[in-house]
């Protein structure tokens, strides 16, 4: 198994899960973060002043995954949340040791 977290732009968020939907991908957690990459945030002016913001709004995927899907939740998270813009996102696999489902207490793939 495979725990996949992807941080996106957030407006790239609907056509992403829309996406991971479609390929089979049943749950998954979001979280609204802020960060910054090797932009280093981005200036912007405010009421004629220009004042300097170091982290931007992103959004946070988490989604464990099966390693039959793993692969193809990667490249469609890729090439759906893509703008070829910079700031557009890292993604990031771990390995996933074990799972389990609360309610039925079910473990391992069968509990994702």
């Amino acid at each position: 198994m495979k725990f996949i977290i992807a941080v996106i732009k957030p407006f790239k968020l609907d056509d992403v899960r829309e996406a991971l939907g479609s390929i089979g991908v049943a749950g998954m957690t979001i979280s609204e973060v802020k960060g910054f990459g090797r932009q280093k945030g981005q200036t912007e002016i405010y009421r004629g002043a220009e004042y300097s913001t170091n982290m931007l709004p992103k959004v946070k995927l988490e989604i464990a995954a099966s390693d039959d899907i793993a692969a193809q939740v990667v490249e469609t998270i890729q090439t759906t949340a893509n703008t070829d813009a910079i700031g557009d996102g890292k993604i990031f696999v771990l390995d996933l040791a074990d799972a389990t489902r609360i309610r039925t207490g079910e473990a391992g793939e069968t509990a994702l």
